[in-house]
């Protein structure tokens, strides 16, 4: 009888737990939607900008910066990248480019890319083997963007490392992991602290009528700006309206930069300061030409 007790407390429990999990995650979702963003309306496309407070969204303190390409603007997606570690913010001036986020992963000793990368039909970088194998991708090289016509899209490679080498695109970045595919979260490990600890990330969505969103969390500015999990940002993804998604660098190179807003409006956190000087040199960056 005690056990048949303890049993039961135990459900009653976890179900109240559960319960009041779905009840929170209701809550931050309206508070993603309904938040009165800071908008910025420029040609071809939208900047978006919103700092939530202590508590309010994921119970923690979330900046998040956002832009947005309707599927009709004149817009295009670009990749650029340098053998020398650049801020992402000197990548996109030299391109005279729109706004700019940063790319994919990298050494930061070396300055190389750790994943697959082709821009403008030359490849400048390629999977790092995992671990001892040569044959095999890492965790954050499951997920690939395409460029073709300057409009993303999105595809999962398969596990052999040298997939990317056989497509015909001429600008392709490989990151990951895949976080949306078909509408549906996509499941990740729980066992790697880069999946489950809060940390400034960016990742680029693409919704079902074609709108591009380009989306940077800041973090490492506690009480300010704290970071999301891969499945906070994941839920933020499919709460903007995407359907397909992809996490990029994130860390100390998570940077949204705006041509037309004074350049970096973001927190970029490698100076440890909640400002805009933070800019950590990064291997390649997302343009938006």
């Amino acid at each position: 009888m005690m056990m048949k007790t303890t049993i039961i407390f135990l459900f009653s429990v976890c179900f109240c737990g559960w319960v009041r999990g779905q009840v929170d995650r209701t809550v931050d979702s309206m508070r993603v939607v309904e938040a009165e963003w800071r908008v910025d309306s420029l040609d071809g496309f939208t900047v978006k900008r919103y700092a939530f407070g202590i508590g309010t969204l994921f119970c923690s303190a979330q900046y998040l910066g956002i832009i947005e390409i309707p599927p009709h603007s004149p817009r295009r997606l670009a990749l650029a990248y340098d053998s020398v570690l650049t801020p992402t913010s000197a990548l996109a001036a030299r391109q005279d480019a729109q706004a700019a986020v940063n790319g994919s992963f990298f050494d930061m000793q070396g300055g190389w890319p750790v994943c697959y990368l082709r821009v403008d039909g030359r490849q400048r970088g390629e999977n790092k083997p995992a671990g001892d194998t040569a044959t095999l991708r890492k965790y954050y090289q499951h997920a690939t963007l395409l460029l073709r016509g300057g409009r993303a899209r999105l595809t999962v490679p398969d596990s052999s490392r040298i997939w990317e080498e056989h497509l015909p695109d001429s600008n392709i970045m490989t990151a990951g992991p895949m976080l949306l595919r078909g509408g549906q979260a996509v499941e990740q490990r729980g066992d790697r602290t880069f999946v489950t600890k809060r940390h400034n990330r960016t990742a680029l969505g693409l919704k079902r009528d074609g709108t591009t969103l380009l989306l940077v969390a800041d973090g490492r500015h506690k009480g300010k700006a704290d970071g999301l999990t891969l499945e906070e940002l994941t839920m933020v993804m499919r709460w903007l309206g995407c359907v397909e998604a992809i996490n990029l660098d994130g860390g100390g190179s998570t940077t949204l930069y705006v041509r037309d807003r004074g350049g970096v409006v973001n927190h970029p956190s490698d100076n440890g300061r909640y400002d805009r000087q933070g800019e950590r040199p990064v291997s390649n960056a997302i343009l938006v030409l």
